[in-house]
């Protein structure tokens, strides 16, 4: 990597100069309506498996340090982008960013400047996005995505709420200023980790989605419930997330779990493609695809019981085909 690469576009883009007039949807999310909001699939193992990119750590960020790296993740969002166009629904452009924390940012030697003008790129390559796809009949919030301090399998060392709003706050104050409309919190692991970071959303003028990943019996990595979860951050931050949604697990992991109030509160899912465990997928030397229009079915059916879900994605093992299936299953239950 060119050290120098981003702090000259750091320089260049001013960071610190606010530029919230550019934040389109900040005040009125409109995903929070009825209508159908796609997003993308599995961008990391998307580009390993199938288009044969090296991204160390997991770091699709990593990518923006060139422009053919750039340009590979244009095409990815690109390709996502189309199917919500030629459907008529909306689109959450999210962020290359889930691992673009200071953490990981220091083991892939990026300073934190450069960390910073990498995530200030991140965003403004998802405004080129809007502008070359967005028609009014589909809309495209663009989403600051910030990822989990540890593994997305694994919680580690769990943080306090305190600490985990310290850390994640430099993401969260540069999505702000790049005019990102809010910050979805990815894969998290843990509850306290949530709170910190809807609380440095708010710090800085942003909403927030949180979503929770589960293991192949419903529960939160740490053994909590999803109802526990979502009720202990809504407590702790006064009902602070949009919205919550569930990823990177199979939709057989958690369905059977989704009963009660509390579903109200989630409105969106990125489920993977497979069946198999965290632990089973993390030393599996192969990609699991799963079946494109069973998951779009599964889509369909979780979406008749809680017809509030209206940002559909996917996550490990996921591309554009499954989104598809997700897309035409799913507008049927329109």
């Amino acid at each position: 990597m060119n050290p120098g690469f981003f702090a000259v576009r750091l320089r260049a883009l001013n960071l610190m100069e606010p530029t919230m007039t550019m934040a389109k949807y900040r005040h009125e999310l409109p995903q929070l309506s009825d209508r159908l909001f796609l997003t993308d699939g599995g961008i990391e193992t998307t580009l390993i498996f199938h288009e044969g990119v090296d991204l160390p750590c997991f770091a699709a960020f990593d990518l923006l340090k060139d422009e053919k790296g750039t340009e590979v993740l244009r095409a990815y969002y690109g390709r996502h982008a189309r199917i919500a166009r030629q459907n008529g629904v909306g689109f959450i452009l999210e962020s290359a960013t889930w691992r673009s924390s200071p953490d990981w940012g220091e083991k892939l030697g990026y300073s934190a400047q450069d960390l910073e003008a990498a995530n200030h790129k991140a965003i403004e390559l998802l405004f080129e996005l809007r502008e070359e796809f967005e028609t009014p009949a589909c809309p495209m919030v663009i989403s600051g995505c910030i990822g989990p301090r540890g593994d997305g399998y694994d919680p580690g060392r769990v943080m306090t709420a305190e600490e985990a709003e310290a850390y994640h706050s430099t993401q969260a104050r540069v999505f702000a200023a790049a005019g990102a409309d809010m910050i979805a919190a990815v894969t998290m692991t843990n509850i306290p980790e949530a709170v910190g970071i809807v609380r440095a959303a708010r710090a800085h003028g942003l909403p927030s989605a949180i979503s929770f990943t589960v293991e192949t019996d419903g529960r939160l990595p740490t053994g909590d419930t999803l109802a526990d979860a979502i009720a202990s951050v809504d407590e702790e931050t006064s009902g602070g997330p949009a919205y919550y949604m569930l990823n990177c697990a199979h939709p057989t992991h958690f369905d059977a779990v989704l009963d009660g109030e509390w579903t109200r509160r989630i409105r969106g899912l990125r489920c993977n493609a497979s069946r198999r465990s965290h632990a089973e997928l993390d030393s599996a030397p192969d990609l699991d695809a799963g079946d494109p229009v069973e998951l779009g079915q599964q889509y369909r059916d979780l979406r008749r019981r809680l017809p509030q879900l209206t940002v559909l994605g996917g996550c490990c093992g996921t591309d554009h085909r499954h989104i598809e299936q997700i897309c035409l299953a799913c507008s049927e239950t329109v």
